[in-house]
Order: structure tokens, then sequence, then C-alpha cells
């Protein structure tokens, strides 16, 4: 038994270790291309890039841990069946579920770790790597240029654009100051501006324009007969036409700033469990002090609450301003009910306006309040849809093991071919469940429990039936196998 543990976890460790950085470098690359406008001309150091991708890789790790325990489970069984050793182990008297016992305590260690990372180490890795795009993202090239003002904010120059946007923009005009000597003018109909490699340059493409270059005033020049060559407002200039050039700025002073991780450290992402439990119970309290705040408010604005209230007030209070206000408006309030029927026609008018008035507001600002609670309670359900994912992650783990390692039994087949083509599709499925559960759990059609749980649901059926037909085997598709299940094991 000890060597059919050891002989099934080095089965299993080699294809893990493979597709799971397989997986990561698919999930890094898709990260990569969903962020290359932010990261492209921006100048970024590599040491940034490093740190970037390292916290990145940290935080996918348990996406990329479920496509990595299916294939290597896919390919670890699928090879011992190919090769007639999971047929020699049944033919020695052990059961898959025996077989297969190693491997679950393995993968159940797994999940457990996974969880914890999931827990721990994630929240921090989501806060570093969301602190580095934001200030990446803050460093936009482009915001340093407003069409149709001068922008001196780059120190020598006065820049000004007609249009444009993101780092395009058209009818360019740059003053360059930098030297006191000369005074030099580039004009450009269109051009795209972008950070150097080393990020101490800013770049300008420009495309179509001249550059007038004009010296200070000379001094007066005679000629050999004592007359003035020319006066002393004499400026030496030259003017040169470009098709396309590239203008070169120093940038002092925007290098990436770091931002303060507090900005961001209450993020429902950023959060273990416990502290995401302690967020639930403070939105849940802010929420009922509002809707209690608020029912007050409504009740205390009716003449009869205010009456109330008033008689419940102390005698020595009758005095002070704020009371003698509320006495005034009390005062005010009929001693006995007025019919409709009583009034003028004037007065009438006047009456149905007030109160067409009163119920507007109060529709209005019951529909605010009932807006605000919408989106609070959106708030409050990112939290719960956090909460579960932590653990619907570890669950995902063990029933895609329990759907890949029958599946290997059945198709015998091991390596790189059919494997990663049924792990692909499968794994497929479950990504479109997660995504559709996590997509209905947060516009609240799904609770937060069944929208993260959404996958492992579907999928633990099927794992379950696979199982039945590995440990028989027999065909996904055998009508012995869907006899046996449908009779609980008693007819095959």
């Amino acid at each position: 038994m000890k060597r059919l543990t050891v002989f099934s976890i080095q089965s299993f460790a080699g294809p893990f270790v493979v597709t799971f950085f397989i997986s990561m470098v698919m999930l890094i690359m898709q990260f990569t291309w969903v962020y290359i406008d932010d990261l492209m001309g921006k100048g970024l150091s590599v040491g940034v890039i490093i740190e970037l991708m390292f916290y990145v890789s940290a935080s996918l790790i348990p996406l990329a841990l479920p496509l990595a325990i299916l294939l290597s489970s896919i390919m670890t069984l699928g090879n011992l069946a190919e090769n007639n050793e999971l047929t020699a182990l049944k033919s020695s008297g052990l059961s898959l579920f025996r077989i297969l016992r190693p491997l679950t305590q393995t993968v159940v260690l797994i999940a457990v770790a996974t969880f914890f990372f999931s827990n721990y180490v994630i929240p921090v890795a989501n806060l570093k790597w969301h602190t580095i795009i934001f200030d990446i993202q803050e460093t936009k090239v482009g915001m340093l240029l407003t069409p149709g003002s001068y922008s001196k904010e780059i120190d020598g120059y006065a820049i000004k654009v007609k249009s444009g946007n993101d780092n395009t923009f058209y009818g360019i005009t740059i003053h360059d100051y930098t030297d006191p000597n000369i005074l030099k003018t580039v004009k450009a109909d269109s051009g795209t501006v972008y950070k150097g490699d080393n990020g101490k340059y800013l770049l300008f493409h420009l495309s179509n324009g001249i550059v007038h270059e004009e010296l200070q005033a000379q001094a007066p020049v005679f000629t050999n007969q004592g007359q003035p060559f020319h006066t002393g407002d004499f400026r030496p200039s030259r003017t040169t036409q470009f098709k396309a050039a590239t203008y070169k700025m120093e940038l002092v002073g925007f290098d990436l700033n770091k931002s303060d991780e507090e900005l961001f450290k209450n993020d429902y992402e950023m959060l273990n469990v416990f502290q995401i439990n302690e967020a639930k119970d403070s939105l849940q309290r802010k929420q009922d002090k509002f809707l209690s705040d608020f029912g007050k408010t409504n009740l205390n604005n009716r003449p009869f609450s205010q009456s109330i209230n008033f008689e419940g007030l102390p005698k020595s209070n009758l005095g002070k301003p704020k009371v003698a206000n509320e006495i005034e408006q009390l005062q005010a309030i009929p001693s006995k009910i007025i019919k409709l029927s009583d009034l003028t026609k004037k007065e009438r008018v006047a009456a149905v306006n007030a109160a067409i008035v009163s119920a507007r507001s109060m529709v209005g600002t019951a529909e605010e309040q009932a807006e605000f609670l919408r989106a609070f309670k959106l708030n409050y359900e990112q939290y719960q849809i956090e909460f579960h994912r932590k653990f619907a992650l570890s669950g995902a783990i063990i029933v895609l093991f329990f759907v890949g390692a029958p599946l290997g039994a059945i198709v015998r087949k091991g390596g790189f071919g059919a494997p990663v083509v049924i792990a692909a599709l499968l794994f497929m499925v479950y990504f479109v469940l997660f995504s559709v559960g996590q997509n209905l759990a947060g516009s609240g059609v799904l609770s937060p429990f069944w929208g993260m749980w959404l996958p492992t649901a579907v999928l633990i059926p099927i794992a379950c039936i696979l199982m039945v037909a590995a440990a028989n085997d027999l065909g996904v598709f055998d009508r012995k196998l869907w006899r046996y299940i449908l009779t609980f094991g008693r007819r095959r």
C-alpha cells in the first residue's frame, strides 16, 4: 500500500506541476492583454513591472489550480489505464476508490491550502497590484495636455493642442524656453505623445510641421565705411520644415508615485473571511440605522407626531428658542378637522396644490432612499460573494478532481493529446458556470451562496456518474450504467 501511495503521488505530481505553470502563464498573458493600454508608453521601470507581475501571479494561483487539478487528474489516470496499470491494480482486488485514496488525500490538502492562501495571501496581493495599477493609470502623459489652452506643466515648455484625447493630438504648438538664448517654436498638424523607456523623457512623434528658431537681439554691426550693417533689434532666425520628427522633453517630477494603500484596503477583494464578516455586520448596522432615521424623520414631519413630541417636552425647555419655534408651528395647526367642502374654491385649489406638492416630494424622497438602499444591498452582496468565493474555490478543486480522475480511466488516454482537449472543454464549462453565477449573484438574481456554488452544484452529479462508470468499467452511454444508477446499484 505504501508503494501504491508513493507511485500514485509521483504519477500525479509531474503533470500537476507542468499544467499548473502552463495555466499560470495563460492567465498572466490574459491579464497583460487586459491592461496593455495602461502599461504601454508609460516608461515604467523593470522593477515596477516585476513587482506588478509578482502580486498578480499570487492572486491568479487559485484560478490556475482548478485547471491544473482537472488536467493532471485526467492525464494521471489516463496513463495508468493506457498502460494497463489500472487494470492490474483492479485485478489485485483494489477498487477504484482505494486506488484514488492517496490522490484524494493529496487533493484535499491542496484544497485546504488553497483556502488559507485565498484567505490570507490573496487579499494582500490584490491590495498591492490594485494600488500599482491605480498609480500607473494615474500617470497618463496625455493628461498633461488640455485642448484649447497652453500647458506649462513641464518646466521650460509651453504646449498647446487644438484637439485630441488619450495620447493622440492635433494642431500642436510647442514653445521651447530651455535655452535662454534661443526661442524655439514647433508647430505640427498631429502627433502622438508617450514616455521614453526609462521614464525620464516625454517624446512627441510629430507629423507635417515646422520648426522656427530665433536668437536674442544681436549687438549692432558696422561696415568698414562706418555704416550700420544691422541695428540692435536684429534677430537671426531660421525655419525648418519636416514630414515626421520626434521631439524630446526632459520630465521632472512625473515618476510613478506610490498611493497610500489605506485607500483600497477596505474593498471586499482585500479582506479575509473574518474581516468580511466584520464588514458585513458594520454594513448591516448602518442599514438598520438608516432605515430607523428615515422612519423617524418622516414621522416627525407629520403634525400629529409633532404634537406628541411637544407634549413630552420638559416644562423647563419651553422658553428655549428652538422650542418656541416649534410652539409657533404647532399653533398654526387647526384645533379641529377641516373638511375640503367647507373651504372656498380658492382655498380648495390651494389645498389640493399643496397636497400634490407634498405627495410628489414624499414620492421623490422615497424613490431616492429606495435607490440608495438598492445600492447598499448590492454592496453588501459583493461582500457575501467574496465570502463564498473563498470556500467555493476549494470545493471546486475537489469536485474537478473527481470529474477528471474517472474520466481519465474511461478514455484510457494519457499525455497532452486527448486529455488536454477534454480538460479544456470541461474547464470552459466550469468557467462559464462560474462567470454566470457570479454575474447573477452580483445583479441580485441569485443569492451569493448559489451564485458562487453553482459550478460545484452542477459538476457534483457529473462527478458521481463518472465515478460509478469508472468503478464498474462501464461507458458513460452504456445502458447498464444508467440501469445501475436508476436502481441504486441493485441491477446492472
